[in-house]
């Protein structure tokens, strides 16, 4: 699936090294200047040319990554709403050839049994040929050190067509939630379902491949059936949830679903997921939002909001490529437990920043 035809290349160019993590490069200040007021408000969209955004917290700091194509980089900031202003470090530039040297999407960074590991898909630029890598870092900060390859994530029992993996830790278990397409299907046959498998440690899954998920409804096959980009996220009654984008990510339809996972249950049983039968966020032609997927989530740096950060393009029409941008906006919660994400906030509308900023 070709959904990226150009290379995202930032505006700040304070730091241009394409090799891994260079330790003199410099970050910009985010403390304001004397006498200036502290920014009370935001806008959407938080960057341009930013699909599949991502946000891994670590206490008060956080780690955002997204798409770029050729590269993998990393933000560090402890205010979400001030991105822009934050000088990404490139932290993984793809070999010249290889099963990882193109295509290099939807990176994902994960703080696990003490070490960083990023998980994101490449390929050698065969469609057929698309898998998810892992690199992994033991240094306190993964702005920091050196990323090591840890190859790639070999799904059981078949070598799956992969992308867009994510974690999901449970206690001491941790497993790999994915997009794939059906082992026995054809070199047309699209379809992207969700799969789940067991891992033994951060860069082997132990297996069986698990179907989680299909495209059953309309909202799923618009353009073609899909289910890709899944996300976990928990209440604070600690009930837990999937949530994942329907249909083809060129649509101006692209969606969010939500599986509702059975408390206490196995989460390698398909019995134990219950998909929603609409989509729990869609685009808004009102607010500039059209085809919005691919999120993360994140808690305000007092803990007291959440937060969703997703892409959309800004105008109907603008397809799957770099035109994606990353917005972010508060949600809340049902009596039920269950997020609800509102309406996409329209660009350039002013947004309170999270409380603790």
């Amino acid at each position: 699936m070709m959904r990226y035809k150009t290379f995202y290349k930032p505006v700040i160019l304070w730091c241009v090294s394409m090799t891994l993590i260079s330790a003199s490069c410099k970050k910009e200040s985010q403390a304001p200047k004397p006498g200036e007021q502290q920014a009370t408000t935001f806008t959407n969209p938080l960057l341009n040319a930013a699909p599949d955004p991502f946000v891994f917290q670590k206490d008060t700091t956080y780690y955002y990554l997204h798409t770029i194509g050729n590269r993998i980089q990393i933000w560090k900031t402890n205010k979400m709403s001030r991105l822009k202003d934050v000088a990404p470090i490139t932290v993984f530039t793809p070999p010249a050839s290889g099963g990882n040297s193109r295509d290099i999407w939807a990176p994902e960074l994960f703080f696990l049994d003490g070490k960083w590991y990023i998980y994101y898909t490449g390929t050698d630029g065969n469609d057929r040929e698309h898998r998810m890598w892992v690199l992994e870092n033991a240094s306190a900060d993964p702005t920091q050190g050196t990323w090591t390859d840890k190859g790639k994530l070999i799904t059981q029992p078949a070598d799956l067509w992969s992308i867009d993996a994510t974690v999901f830790q449970r206690d001491s278990s941790l497993f790999l939630i994915w997009s794939g397409r059906p082992f026995a299907s054809g070199a047309t046959d699209l379809t992207q379902n969700l799969y789940i498998s067991r891992m033994t440690n951060p860069f082997t899954l132990t297996g069986p491949t698990v179907l989680i998920s299909s495209p059953q409804y309309d909202w799923e096959k618009r353009g073609f059936a899909v289910n890709e980009g899944p996300e976990i996220l928990r209440n604070a009654a600690g009930q837990e949830f999937l949530v994942f984008s329907g249909s083809y990510c060129g649509d101006d339809r692209y969606s969010l679903g939500i599986i509702s996972l059975k408390a206490a249950s196995d989460p390698l049983d398909i019995r134990s997921w219950t998909k929603a039968p609409a989509p729990i966020f869609t685009g808004l032609a009102s607010a500039n939002a059209f085809g919005a997927g691919h999120n993360g989530f994140f808690k305000s740096r007092d803990g007291k909001e959440d937060w969703i950060i997703y892409h959309a393009n800004s105008a109907a029409g603008e397809g799957c490529d770099d035109s994606r941008n990353a917005r972010m906006q508060k949600f809340t919660w049902t009596a039920d437990g269950l997020p609800n994400f509102g309406e996409p906030v329209a660009t350039g509308q002013a947004i309170k920043v999270p409380s603790g900023e």
